[in-house]
Parts: structure tokens; sequence; C-alpha cells
């Protein structure tokens, strides 16, 4: 079979039904895939339909990227609660700006439903994708399926290059190094030299501990990284045990400065130090990292906080504004987070 008469089939095909599948298209023509995607290519530089992952759509489903049009945008996150929910409410606010939709997809920190997930908001025919794996940084878990979307994709609070991929991707992501740097800088200003820190094993902790090693050497101050498995609530079983662990390595280190991740560790640690006696913060500077319930904390947590909801709106109008201009250059951006004070660690820091 020609390749005019593949494309004539290939177009009374996608006038019948809409949208097309490039496993259906390989049975009714009796061709490879590479040859149909190769078809559907041709098809789309002529602008006779619009290639999408895994088939095409006609061009009147494919909505052109330019404000006040009504385009659909993928965003593939974690989880849609705590961290992740201001991210979400970020980048949905951004797309309504543009006149755009989301459509959601929520992977629950696993590989095989990230995949799950990824194949449902694609297969819609979306017009570009916002993604925060699943497993962090660790690339090769997505089996290679950054480079096989054929979308616009902008990572966020992920940065994958090579050699992970194949190509750069565009990328926002918080500058979580520069937030442990303001933890220990606060702490630094109240007088304490000796600092114990306590890091949940999260794509975070790299970041963090990163930061914390840098900071250190500029402030001349003592960092102890504590192996202590902190429990997120106060009554998980032997969550009191894990709790005067880590309390008892402070004190033998000779330290009354605590950075936490995350709030929820924060929030239980200083529960458990007033159960025993100590005044927080006069016994017990605390700082958490997060600033998602911190706020709500008995003795209210003095906090970094991630620009979250701002991270949100940075990489959705970033993928926006490549769809509209699809030459634009790879970008990487760096959002810094801030640190609010409250009555866990003392004084204002000047």
């Amino acid at each position: 079979m020609l390749a005019q008469e593949r494309h004539e089939l290939i177009l009374r095909s996608l006038r019948r039904h809409g949208r097309l599948r490039v496993a259906d298209l390989v049975a009714e023509l009796g061709v490879s895939a590479i040859t149909v995607r190769r078809d559907l290519a041709e098809l789309d530089s002529a602008g006779l339909l619009r290639r999408v992952h895994g088939g095409a759509i006609g061009t009147a489903a494919a909505d052109q990227a330019s404000p006040g049009s009504r385009l659909t945008i993928g965003i593939v996150v974690p989880s849609a609660t705590a961290y992740y929910s201001d991210v979400i409410r970020g980048a949905e606010a951004m797309a309504d700006r543009y006149g755009a939709r989301l459509v959601l997809g929520v992977s629950g920190y696993d590989a095989t439903t990230e995949r799950e997930r990824l194949d449902k908001v694609l297969g819609i025919g979306v017009a570009g994708l916002l993604i925060s794996t699943a497993q962090g940084d660790a690339v090769e878990r997505l089996d290679a399926r950054l480079d096989d979307i054929d979308v616009p994709v902008v990572l966020m609070e992920r940065a994958f290059g090579f050699p992970q991929v194949a190509r750069e991707y565009d990328h926002v992501r918080t500058d979580h190094a520069y937030g442990a740097l303001l933890a220990l800088r606060h702490f630094a200003a109240l007088g304490h030299r000796r600092i114990a820190v306590n890091l949940q094993a999260t794509v975070t902790a790299y970041w963090l501990r990163r930061g914390i090693e840098t900071a250190a050497k500029a402030l001349g101050v003592e960092v102890f990284l504590s192996p202590v498995d902190l429990p997120a609530r106060g009554d998980d079983p032997g969550a009191a045990a894990q709790l005067d662990a880590f309390l008892a390595e402070c004190e033998s280190f000779g330290s009354r400065a605590v950075l936490v991740h995350s709030d929820e560790h924060g929030a239980s640690l200083v529960e458990r130090a007033m159960e025993l006696g100590l005044r927080v913060p006069e016994d017990l500077a605390v700082i958490a990292y997060n600033d998602v319930t911190a706020s709500l904390a008995v003795v209210p947590l003095t906090a970094v906080c991630p620009p979250r909801r701002t991270l949100g709106e940075t990489a959705c109008d970033l993928l926006l504004r490549k769809l509209q201009h699809p030459t634009t250059p790879v970008q990487h951006l760096s959002l810094l987070p801030t640190l609010n004070i409250r009555t866990s660690c003392g004084t204002p820091d000047r």
C-alpha cells in the first residue's frame, strides 16, 4: 500500500472515530508501528491531525496553546494532599489564566501506578505534561518513559538530564539546599553552635544534606545527622522510644537546636520533649521543614517554607509558554524557600 493510500485511510478513520490508536492502525493497515508513526508525523506536519501519546486526534479537538483557548494539560504527582496540594492549586490557577484545564493523575509514590496514570492522562490527548515522578530522581525506574512521551514535559521538584535521559527537560524545583542554609543561619544567629538534624528518607533529604554541609562550614557550627527514624505521629507504636532516642542523641551531642524534616515529625518531637519536662524553645529550639502544618503544632513551629503554590504556577506557565513557542530554550528554574519564624525557635532573626 502506498503512503498516499495509507494517509487517506488514516484520515477517513479519524473522521469516523475522532481518535486513533497506533496499535489499531497497525492491525487495520497491515504495516509496522514505525510506518504508522511516520505517517502520523507527516499528517501532523501537514496540519491534518495532531499526534498524541499512542496515536492521534483530529485538529478540531487539538486546541491551540494560546491564552483563552481550552487546551488540556496533564499533571501527574505522587500525592494530591499535603505538600503537593498547593502545587496542584498553583498549576490550576495558572491554567485558568490561559483558559486551559488540568487533568490529574496521582501515583501514590508507586512506579507501577505512575505508569498507569501516565497512560491514562496521555491517552486523552493532553497538549503537555507536568510531572513530579514517584521515585524521585531515580529516573531509570520510569523505564525510559520520559523520552517516549511525545508532548512537551516540565518536571516539578525533579531534575533529570544527561546521562539519566536522552534529552534535557524543563524543570522547576525548590532550592532545598538554600532552605537548609536558612535554618542553620537562624540557629547561629540565636547563638546555637551545635545543631542536631533529623531527615526523612525522601528526595528532599539529599539536597538538605548538601545545604547543611555547606552552611555548617560557612557558619562555623557543628552538625549531627541522626540516623533515628522519627515517627510522624506521637501515638505510633514505639513512637516514644524513637523520640526519646533522638532526644538522648541531642543531649549527648550537646545540642539545644534541632532541624527536623518534616512538620509532623517536628510536632511529635516537641510534644514528647514537653512531656519529659523540656521547655520549647528555652531548652530545645526546633525548626521544621515544609511548613504545611507547622503553625498548628502545640508550640507553633518555626519552619522553612518551600514556595509550593508558586512552583505549580511557574511550572504550568513554563509549559504553556513552551506550547506557544516550541523553540524556546530549555529552562532549569530554582525557587528559593522562606523561613517563617514562630514560637518554637525563640526571637526573630534580624
